[in-house]
């Protein structure tokens, strides 16, 4: 398990919010990626980290009544789809918010919170959201 946990500890965009930007064609992804889907051979040995803001808008969203086990604390939850400043759309929960307050184009920050955790004394996973600007 210690293994694991340093894995997960150490992937840079879960806690850093760190994309790929390809210095062939300047698109950037998030997650990471090592080759650019649009410029394959020419992005390899190219592809450099960039730190996102983690300021962006609410495309599209929808509310979660019927949640998996791992999730039922939190019924009703928010999930939607975020355009990042930088141009990577993610898929992220909205927390901390009046489910009146949201609307297609609502600024939105991200913020460090707490994921889930591997049962009672286990670890905790530790990951981004947003909330409402």
């Amino acid at each position: 398990m210690g293994k694991l946990s340093a894995v997960w500890r150490e992937t840079n965009h879960r806690y850093r919010l760190v994309a790929h930007q390809c210095g062939n064609c300047k698109k950037m992804y998030f997650p990471p990626r090592d080759i650019c889907p649009d410029c394959h051979r020419e992005s390899i040995g190219k592809m450099k980290e960039k730190q996102l803001s983690g300021n962006g808008r609410i495309e599209s969203f929808t509310i979660v009544h019927d949640a998996p086990s791992a999730f039922a604390r939190q019924r009703p939850y928010v999930l939607a789809l975020v355009k990042l400043d930088e141009g990577p759309i993610l898929t992220a929960q909205i927390v901390d918010s009046d489910f009146s307050e949201l609307e297609a184009g609502k600024k939105v920050r991200a913020v460090f919170r707490k994921i889930r955790e591997d049962g009672k004394g286990g670890i905790i996973q530790y990951g981004y959201k947003f909330v409402l600007e």
